[in-house]
């Protein structure tokens, strides 16, 4: 069985009879007052102390407790690295150093590994008796070797531990020793994940079995030292060319010590010749770069050794995730580097970074896909990495200011790696992945906080936007359906949220300090974090397609519910023209929301991130006409003998006509395309994740749904007397209005238009916000009651007018019979 080990020298006594007797006389150097206060022990105190004494004597046990393997590598490290220092300088001091380390090693983990890895413990012994031969010979470079070789072998012995007892059933051991590793260097795109720790956890608690646990823990692992593996080898180039030979030692062992633990993967893929080609590769790299060789030349047949291996094959998910990054990434690069370049020279230093470290963050994507799109094309993806080293090329010459490309070079440069990319990548890697989304949303939020961090809020914000707009243009489109609740509280903490965390662009706009906007980010991704949770979990066809229609149901009901109630009431009489300029409204939205549907990939990417402010602006517009129709409405159409009022109007000035007509149009237009748009936003983004076959399927059931509600609603208007018909149409057009107010409030709140002033009170659902436009802030509140006034007193002033019409129309009848 795997277990911690201590050795533990006990010394054993017989516990037959046990007397405690007091000396007889005090040795040299026994203070007085320790002998008093033997003395005045009580009795009663003897078994406790003849009970730690056993306790002691229990091996493993201790009063310190024992520290964790990874502990215990990490001193022995540490021992060894004090050792190098010390090397030429002290070398019995250096000595020391080894034995302690040594001795750790033995006394902490070599029970262990001689039971689980047998072959990696005689490795890790070799090294220790090679350090101890460099001390002797005081030889720098043999002792770096030495040290990488111990330290690989522990990482090496790790991994073999924790599989071995995943293997067993004994969680707790694999817990114990899985904190002895490494992990990726973190970087924006690159986070130290925790799928190995969750996986044994996982395995501890029954949630997972055995063998999806050690599948975790393989791939994270592998994953972790092949990208160490290629950092050694990077560092070996670069301390080569600048004549460091500790160092270039040390790398090209710790690179022969990382391919170690990816040699069962590698034998697996490619078979035992090809692995014992690799190893004689890696050795002969090993014994040039202690040598002082030309180390180019040898690194050749390592290179290609390694070119398209992969440790831990990426899942298809993992694939079409790393493939979303990349042309995300790859995106934004010339839409930072023209915000920092202008006339020929860097106006924005901060910029040229952004898109320097956007162009590495894409070309580390490639990099984890450059196998399998080697696979599918080797051709063009020799083309796409040397367009990506001139690409990064181009973008470091800007950095240093030696030379600045300019930005329409740029984005000629990307749009032609982008379409040589797209052109290979298999269907499913572009039908876009939530956590790529979700990884360039924190990338834009790092960017954000770096901003505050110089001071540069007009940066901040930008940031802030362009993480907002790719959470429009992705995610949200399944939020909308999977957690409608969720969507309201990203909004609140992206834009003006005053509740008790700060909105982002609220604290931003006020030049907050950067502790809050680190303290609403956290919140933020928090949020973000519980987003992507919901929406990790692959979507199949049939959601994707409810999806759909859903989202073209909700956001077309509201436009027909306006379109039909007014219509209705247009449709006797010279009354029935009015009913033209809205249609022509509406086919004209329908085709501007097809145009934009086929511009989609272009134009909702630069205009995403204003999307909210187009919202506001454009339900605006139609808050104002619907406003002006629906008085018009009540003053020429309710309760008053309209057929003929209109008939002896005819020859009212054209201008008046004109502006009715134009009214109309408008009114159809902006109550269809501000819908239309935000559904292409939305679908767009079902598209990527379903396909466009499947999102098709979904619009033609929403629109089924809509068209059907609107043909229900002209039936039950024809069937109604039209008095009632017109009645039904008033409250429609009122209730409409009110639900235009809330919603446009909210997104007039959430751009930051409009104050917030949340009323603690009335906790909504999020429901009535999102089907009724109902918000529980006084802003909105009181609006929609302004609205409802306004509607009820057009009603009452049309039927006061009318009586006053009347009344008149008696006067001059009674005066006129009179006379």
């Amino acid at each position: 069985m795997l277990m911690n080990r201590q050795i533990v020298a006990v010394q054993k006594n017989s516990f037959s009879t046990i007397k405690v007797a007091r000396p007889s006389a005090h040795p040299k150097g026994w203070d007085s007052k320790v002998a008093q206060t033997y003395d005045l022990l009580p009795a009663t105190l003897l078994p406790v102390l003849l009970t730690f004494c056993v306790l002691l004597l229990i091996p493993g046990y201790s009063l310190a407790q024992e520290p964790s393997p990874a502990q215990a590598a990490e001193t022995l490290r540490t021992a060894l690295l004090q050792a190098q220092l010390t090397l030429t300088g002290d070398p019995a001091a250096a000595e020391r150093q080894v034995a302690e380390a040594r001795e750790t090693y033995a006394n902490l983990l070599a029970a262990t590994l001689v039971e689980a890895a047998p072959e990696t413990h005689r490795r890790i012994e070799a090294g220790f008796t090679a350090a101890e031969e460099a001390l002797t010979g005081g030889d720098s470079p043999a002792f770096a070797m030495a040290r990488a070789q111990i330290w690989t072998g522990l990482l090496a012995g790790s991994y073999q531990v924790v599989e071995t007892a995943l293997q067993q059933g004994q969680g707790q051991t694999a817990r114990g020793w899985l904190p002895l590793r490494e992990f990726r260097q973190a970087t924006r795109f690159s986070r130290p994940n925790a799928d190995a720790t969750l996986a044994v956890k996982g395995a501890i608690q029954g949630q997972v079995t055995a063998a999806e646990a050690i599948l975790a823990v393989r791939a994270d692992l592998l994953d972790t030292y092949q990208a160490r593996l290629n950092e050694a080898l990077n560092d070996l180039e670069n301390a080569d060319a600048h004549g460091f030979a500790v160092r270039r030692a040390e790398h090209a062992a710790l690179a022969e010590g990382y391919f170690a633990i990816l040699s069962t993967a590698y034998q697996e893929q490619r078979g035992t010749a090809a692995l014992g080609a690799a190893q004689q590769a890696l050795a002969d790299l090993r014994v040039a770069a202690y040598a002082g060789q030309d180390v180019a030349a040898v690194l050749e047949p390592v290179k290609v050794a390694l070119h398209n291996f992969r440790a831990a094959p990426l899942s298809p998910k993992e694939q079409a995730r790393r493939a979303g990054q990349l042309l995300r990434y790859l995106s934004l690069v010339p839409v930072e580097y023209g915000r920092g370049v202008s006339g020929g020279q860097v106006t924005k230093e901060i910029e040229i970074q952004e898109a320097i470290t956007f162009a590495g963050g894409a070309a580390a994507a490639f990099a984890d896909l450059q196998n399998l799109l080697d696979g599918l094309d080797p051709v063009k993806t020799t083309q796409a990495a040397g367009l990506f080293e001139t690409l990064q090329a181009q973008l470091a010459a800007a950095g240093a200011q030696t030379a600045i490309a300019d930005p329409d070079a740029i984005q000629a440069q990307t749009d032609q790696l982008t379409a040589l990319l797209t052109g290979m990548m298999p269907v499913e890697w572009q039908q876009g992945s939530a956590s790529g989304d979700f990884d360039v949303i924190a990338s834009m939020l790092d960017q954000m906080i770096g901003a505050v961090q110089a001071g540069e809020y007009e940066l901040a914000e930008s940031a802030r936007l362009e993480a907002y707009a790719i959470m429009e243009v992705g995610p949200e489109a399944r939020l909308i359906v999977f957690a409608p609740q969720l969507k309201l509280r990203l909004e609140e903490l992206f834009w003006n949220g005053q509740g008790e965390t700060r909105g982002l662009a609220y604290l931003i706009k006020n030049g907050a300090s950067l502790s809050e906007i680190k303290a609403s980010r956290a919140a933020l991704d928090a949020e973000l974090a519980t987003a992507q949770e919901l929406l990790s979990a692959d979507s199949a066809p049939v959601a994707v397609m409810t999806n759909a229609a859903v989202i073209v149901f909700r956001e077309g009901l509201e436009a027909v519910l306006i379109l039909a109630s007014l219509m209705g009431s247009l449709k006797t009489g010279e009354n029935r023209k009015y009913r033209r300029p809205l249609w022509w409204g509406t086919i004209l939205a329908l085709v501007v929301t097809v145009l934009t549907w086929l511009l989609a990939h272009g134009i909702l990417t630069a205009l995403a991130r204003f999307g909210e402010r187009l919202e506001a602006i454009v339900s605006l517009l139609a808050i104002g006409v619907l406003l002006l129709i629906t008085n018009w409405f009540f003053h020429q159409m309710y309760w008053t003998d309209w057929l003929a009022r209109f008939h002896s109007q005819k020859r009212r000035l054209l201008s008046g006509e004109t502006g009715l007509m134009a009214g109309l149009l408008m009114l159809g237009f902006t109550s269809v395309y501000r819908e239309g748009f935000e559904t292409v936003l939305f679908l767009q983004a079902l598209v990527l994740e379903g396909g466009l076959t499947v999102v098709l399927s979904g619009v033609a059931v929403g629109l089924a749904a809509t068209v059907l509600v609107g043909i229900i609603t002209f039936a039950v208007q024809t069937r109604l007397p039209y008095k009632k018909m017109l009645i039904v149409t008033g409250v429609m057009i009122g209730g409409v209005l009110l639900v235009m107010v809330g919603n446009t409030t909210h997104v007039l709140q959430v751009v930051g238009w409009l104050p917030i002033h949340p009323i603690a009170q009335l906790p909504l659902p999020y429901w009535t916000g999102v089907w009724f436009g109902v918000y529980p802030t006084w802003e909105g509140i009181l609006l929609q009651a302004a609205a409802a006034v306004f509607v009820i007193g057009s009603y009452y002033l049309a039927e006061w007018q009318k009586k006053q019409r009347h009344s008149s129309a008696l006067s001059i009848r009674r005066t006129a019979s009179e006379a």
